[in-house]
């Protein structure tokens, strides 16, 4: 994680800020005074209008609510608001943003104390001094995820808001206030989480993804009920959750980015689900389709690694089964991360894995070409020649068992 560009961090040296009383908010506050890399800071003006901010170059951007941009460092500053509930889901509110709205009204809508804290600008992030009126800074060293007010309840996405801090800090001690627990089950009991749009709720869900402790942001949704609301195929089963949730971080080693990372997690998380749940999932959160067919993909190597169990290990047909799916003969870029992947739960099959997609792939339509074959006669002369390119390579690997890996899948025993 990096920190953005230094930020400006006295208005009376930036001319545009003069006469303004703004506010350093949120995240940057929070987590500088935790020690947490911060990537970015929010700002809030107490006393302004949208005619006072326009006239001093200030851009407008927001769509529910008045927020700005710096002409100069493109931050965004917004002006003190309220929001009164007015319908379903998160985005059923109305704003209210006048200058007699102040800075301890603007605070109180938010959904955690610890992000209910702010700073005026002169010194660096965490630095300056305190804003407190709802007890954030407690909380922060306490180690505890607080609403601020019952109207938390108003908005069901700051139940995946909760979870998703729990996955970033539950590995500094965080856990969840037990009155904030309690009115986040009532959100479920009420029904208002299923208001919640897919697009919405995989974005939080990918957010926490990113997280030290993925798994966190699943056991408390699916403690609070939400997750069978939300992805019921991953909750009808507690023991297969649990094990979902020990993948998560049992990931092939060449991956490094951070997309990457999320993507193949989500494959992890639910490639024990059949192909039409992973299709009805995908459909119901929108998932972007990488992440989808990684999540088919790991389905794949799932079935594969079962079959390695089986009584006489994997046969030729297995490995056929799982090149067809993974589409070895059009995608060989995904040769190396699902023959990691493989490796990631057995060795030895990745090794089997990798001589039969050698194999396979090694074979040519050019010579079936020459031999005066045309159309689907190729197909399924293609076909034959693979599953035998297959057999021979299991074969040749069965009769040299000093190199493989316990439960290989080759049929030997070790």
């Amino acid at each position: 994680m990096t920190r953005s560009a230094p930020h400006r961090l006295d208005a009376s040296s930036d001319r545009l800020l003069q006469g303004l009383e703004v506010y350093r908010v949120g995240g940057a506050v929070r987590d500088a005074r935790l020690g947490w890399p911060w990537h970015e800071c929010d700002f809030v003006v107490v006393g302004a209008t949208v005619e006072d901010m326009q006239a001093r170059g200030f851009r407008p951007v927001g769509r529910d609510f008045p927020v700005f941009l710096h002409p100069q460092t493109q931050e965004e500053y917004a002006l003190a608001r309220t929001e009164r509930k007015s319908g379903h889901g998160y985005v059923g509110f109305t704003v209210h943003a006048s200058p007699d709205v102040t800075l301890e009204e603007d605070l109180v809508r938010r959904d955690l104390t610890i992000n209910a804290m702010a700073e005026p600008l002169g010194s660096p992030p965490g630095e300056g001094e305190l804003v407190d009126p709802y007890g954030g800074l407690a909380d922060l060293e306490a180690r505890l995820l607080r609403h601020v007010s019952d109207a938390f309840s108003e908005d069901p996405l700051r139940v995946l808001r909760v979870a998703r801090f729990l996955a970033r800090y539950q590995g500094l001690g965080f856990t969840v206030a037990e009155e904030t627990r309690a009115l986040m089950q009532g959100m479920v009991e009420s029904g208002e989480v299923s208001h919640l749009v897919a697009e919405r709720v995989w974005k939080e869900t990918e957010k926490a993804l990113e997280e030290a402790s993925p798994e966190a942001y699943f056991q408390l949704l699916d403690e609070l009920g939400a997750l069978s609301v939300l992805m019921p195929a991953l909750a009808r089963e507690a023991r297969a959750l649990e094990s979902a949730l020990e993948r998560l971080d049992r990931l092939p080693r060449q991956l490094v980015d951070e997309a990457e990372i999320v993507c193949w997690r989500m494959a992890r998380l639910v490639e024990h689900l059949s192909r039409e749940e992973i299709d009805t999932l995908a459909q119901e959160l929108r998932l972007p389709s990488a992440v989808r067919d990684a999540a088919q993909q790991a389905r794949l190597c799932r079935e594969l690694n079962d079959a390695s169990h089986r009584e006489g290990g994997v046969q030729a047909e297995d490995l056929k089964v799982w090149l067809d799916g993974v589409d070895a003969w059009r995608r060989g870029e995904r040769q190396s991360v699902l023959v990691a992947l493989l490796a990631v739960e057995d060795k030895g099959l990745a090794r089997l894995g990798n001589a039969a997609w050698q194999a396979a792939t090694a074979v040519s339509p050019q010579s079936l070409v020459a031999q005066g074959l045309k159309g689907a006669e190729i197909g399924r002369a293609m076909g034959e020649q693979r599953q035998q390119a297959i057999a021979e390579a299991l074969d040749e690997w069965r009769a040299t068992p000093e190199v493989h890996a316990p439960h290989c899948g080759c049929g030997h025993a070790h």
